[in-house]
């Protein structure tokens, strides 16, 4: 008997990774609400949540799972829905042990050694940094997602001017996150610094990678690390690499560091991503953040290289199953999802026709294109932007080595018609 699988926020891309799947052909794929329904112009996180279960209460036949790969409010609503309909899931407080960037360092001081010194500011009253930090420093709130207000600053006016920033933008997650948070019990810490304090930490410098893995029946299980490389002279990526180029070594202690945290916080049958910065000079090691999901970002790369999409585990914990997720069984050596950006303002005059994306494809081969901007808008508008440049389209490669990689991006971006108009 098939079984019926709710998605969170469900796109055609996601959808198309979820119907490529082992396990595809026994689930059938019901969309939980749009993504656009869930990221508006407005996030109203309880109208979000009872929408989602208006919706579920409909349904009239059993509900086996709900699974979702996008961030807040996605990744908090998972816990509460499940909960509420009997399915197994790790607890509310065990997710916001790692969304919530203030309780997730209280958490790592218990554990572990390897994360920046930090404080919490009131960024309303706090208008200088904290005194026992140095520059350079990063700001950004205690709830953000995909580096959304994340800013680094290397003097006092540097500082002044990002709460000015900060201050202006956090209400579109800051608000929805203080209704969440109301659903939860905190400890004192954590619920006098409210959902509008940010975090202040000393920067930490490095080659950025992140740890995937998921946690079933108490054994924590590392799946895969995935290199982070950013733009020349900018903290904006360029593009995620699976496998990670770093020494062995390195690798045991990242996966070492990850197994204590998850253990400390639980997260039964969930997927995790944990990002971490490694000093080849110093071979210092510093967890940036942990999320209690898997990313989505990185689907294609484990299926061109480990021949199945990091989805699946999450969709076989979901159903209660072991992943046992398979390693170097796919097409590709090594693959990467490129960032196309733009680092200045403008308006989209054209983008790429779907039969012009569909012959670049044909044309270079290993390649899935994914537009992220349309006709018309002003790219200083769009939400879910980092602070240092404007995200215009993903570029999905597998391929032999890391110079076939790049040779086939370079032959994407230069065929990929998309024409911006410059603005002041």
């Amino acid at each position: 008997m098939s079984k019926n699988v709710f998605v969170l926020g469900m796109d055609e891309h996601n959808r198309a990774v979820l119907e490529a799947m082992p396990d595809a052909a026994e689930c059938t794929f019901h969309p939980l609400l749009t993504f656009d329904e869930i990221y508006g112009e407005e996030i109203d996180f309880n109208a979000v949540l009872a929408a989602a279960q208006r919706q579920l209460d409909a349904f009239s036949g059993p509900i086996d799972a709900i699974i979702g790969f996008w961030d807040f409010p996605v990744s908090t609503m998972l816990p509460l829905l499940r909960r509420r309909y009997g399915l197994p899931t790790a607890s509310i407080e065990q997710v916001l042990m790692c969304e919530h960037k203030y309780w997730s360092r209280l958490v790592q001081q218990r554990v572990i050694e390897e994360y920046p010194a930090f404080a919490v500011i009131d960024p309303d009253n706090d208008g200088e940094p904290p005194e026992e930090l140095r520059y350079p420093m990063w700001i950004k709130p205690v709830k953000s997602f995909a580096s959304v207000l994340a800013i680094g600053v290397a003097d006092q006016d540097a500082y002044r001017e990002a709460i000015e920033t900060i201050l202006a933008r956090m209400d579109w997650v800051a608000t929805p996150f203080e209704a969440l948070l109301e659903h939860v019990e905190l400890p004192a810490d954590v619920a006098a610094a409210g959902a509008r304090a940010c975090l202040v930490e000393e920067a930490i410098v490095g080659r950025q990678v992140t740890v995937e893995g998921y946690r079933y029946r108490g054994e924590v299980v590392i799946y895969g690390v995935v290199d982070s490389i950013s733009y020349d002279n900018s903290p904006s990526f360029l593009r995620y690499q699976y496998p990670s180029s770093l020494p062995e070594e390195v690798i045991a202690r990242l996966e070492d560091i990850s197994r204590r945290l998850v253990t400390e916080i639980g997260l039964e049958r969930m997927t995790f991503n944990i990002e971490y910065f490694w000093d080849p000079g110093t071979d210092a090691i510093s967890l940036l953040e942990i999320n209690s999901r898997h990313s989505q970002s990185h689907a294609e790369l484990f299926a061109d290289v480990d021949g199945m999409a990091n989805h699946a585990a999450m969709l076989r914990l979901a159903l209660d199953r072991d992943p046992r997720f398979p390693r170097r069984e796919g097409r590709y050596d090594v693959a990467a999802k490129w960032f196309v950006r733009r680092f200045s303002d403008g308006i989209v005059r054209r983008v790429p026709t779907h039969e012009e994306i569909e012959a670049i494809q044909h044309i270079v081969p290993g390649t899935t294109i994914e537009l992220a901007v349309h006709e018309g808008e002003r790219l200083s508008e769009l939400h879910r932007q980092d602070n240092y440049s404007y995200q215009l389209a993903n570029v999905y490669i597998g391929a032999s080595n890391e110079a076939e990689l790049t040779e086939r991006f370079d032959q994407v971006v230069a065929a990929l018609p998309i024409e911006i108009d410059d603005v002041d």
